[in-house]
C-alpha cells in the first residue's frame, strides 16, 4: 500500500477574485487560496483520497494562510518548503460576463518558482500512485528541474504520471519555451488533461478532433481528455472516442477551477480502476462524473475550499 493516493507538485498561490464594490465604488476582492495542482487534491479528497502537495510559498501572511488550509482540507503538506526571501505568488482574476477570464500575476519572482531539485522529497513520489503536474512549475530553469525530478523519480518506481498543460500566456517570456515544456509532459505522462484552446496552441489545429489526433500520433498518451468548456468533454483512448455533454443547468458564477476539477475527477475514477483495460463504459461513467463535479465548482466562488461533495455530485448525476 502507498501512503498517498496522489502526489501534485507546482504552484501554490492566492487567487484575487472580485466579489462586488464598496460604497465608495472600489473593487472588492477575495483572498481565495488556489493554484491548479491543489486544486486538484483538494477534489481529490473530497473523494475520500490521501493526498500530498509539493511546492513552496513566501514565509509572510499568504503563505502561512495556504499552508493552514492545506492542513484544514486534509492535504499532506509535509512537501511544502518557505521561502525566507521571495513572497507568495498572487493572481488576480477578472471574470467577463461571457465566462472567460484574464488573469494578471504577481510573480517576478513568486515564491512557487523556486523550488529547487534538493527540496524535492523523492520518498514521497516513491510512496504516491499517482504524481500530477502541470507546466507552471516549468517557467524557470530552477524549478523545471525540480519538477523534472520528481516526473524522473516517478518514472522510475511505476508511478502513474498525470499531466495538465494549464496554458497561462502572461507567465511565460517565451512561447517557445511554453510550447517545449508542454510537449516535455506530454512526452512522460500516462494521462493528460488538455483544453481545446491548448490542443490548438501545440498543433495549430482549429478542429479538436484533428488537433487530439495529432496529438496521440506525436505522444505516447495511454488516455488523452480533452475539454470544451460548455460544449462537454472527450476521451481518446485506444481507438475509442467517448464524448460527454456538460451539464448546463445554470448559476455558473466563475470557472476558476473548473479544470481541475475534471482533472481530480478523473484521477478519482483511475485509482479504482486500470489504466490498461478502460471499457468505454467505464470511460463514459468517468466523464460524466468530471462533467458534473466541473459543473458544480463553478456554481461557488474560489476552488480549493469550494470543491463539492461526492453525495451532492451523485445527485447530480442521478437525480
Amino acid at each position: 500500500m502507498k501512503q498517498y493516493d496522489v502526489t501534485a507538485l507546482g504552484e501554490l498561490l492566492i487567487d484575487f477574485t472580485y466579489t462586488g464594490d464598496s460604497a465608495q465604488g472600489n473593487p472588492l476582492l477575495e483572498a481565495n487560496p488556489g493554484g491548479a495542482p491543489c486544486n486538484v487534491l483538494a477534489l481529490l479528497n473530497k473523494c475520500g483520497r490521501s493526498t500530498n502537495f509539493i511546492g513552496k510559498v513566501g514565509k509572510d501572511q499568504f503563505g502561512k494562510m495556504l499552508h493552514d488550509t492545506l492542513l484544514d482540507l486534509g492535504i499532506g503538506a509535509d512537501g511544502l518548503c518557505f521561502d525566507d526571501t521571495v513572497k507568495t505568488t498572487l493572481a488576480f482574476v477578472k471574470t467577463f460576463e461571457n465566462g472567460d477570464r484574464d488573469f494578471a500575476f504577481y510573480r517576478n519572482p513568486g515564491a512557487d518558482m523556486m523550488l529547487t531539485a534538493e527540496e524535492v522529497d523523492a520518498q514521497q513520489i516513491k510512496n504516491s500512485r499517482i504524481l500530477h503536474f502541470g507546466t507552471l512549475s516549468m517557467t524557470q530553469d530552477g524549478v523545471c528541474k525540480a519538477t523534472e525530478k520528481a516526473v524522473k523519480t516517478a518514472k522510475d518506481n511505476g508511478v502513474l504520471i498525470s499531466f495538465d498543460p494549464n496554458l497561462r500566456i502572461p507567465l511565460w517570456d517565451d512561447l517557445k519555451r511554453a510550447k517545449d515544456k508542454m510537449e516535455y509532459g506530454l512526452s512522460q505522462c500516462d494521462v493528460c488533461k488538455i483544453s481545446e484552446e491548448e490542443v490548438e496552441f501545440l498543433t495549430g489545429e482549429t478542429d479538436l478532433e484533428t488537433g487530439a489526433a495529432r496529438l496521440r500520433q506525436k505522444f505516447p498518451v495511454t488516455l488523452l481528455l480533452v475539454t470544451a468548456g460548455a460544449n462537454g468533454s472527450y476521451a481518446f483512448y485506444h481507438d475509442k472516442k467517448i464524448f460527454q455533454p456538460s451539464f448546463l443547468l445554470g448559476g455558473t458564477i466563475e470557472t476558476t477551477g473548473a479544470g481541475d476539477t475534471f482533472c481530480g475527477s478523473i484521477l478519482h475514477g483511475l485509482l479504482d480502476r486500470n489504466i490498461q483495460t478502460l471499457t468505454e463504459t467505464e470511460l463514459e461513467q468517468m466523464l460524466v462524473f468530471a462533467n458534473a463535479a466541473a459543473y458544480l465548482v463553478t456554481t461557488k466562488k474560489g476552488a480549493l475550499r469550494s470543491m463539492p461533495e461526492l453525495k451532492d455530485i451523485a445527485k447530480l448525476i442521478h437525480g
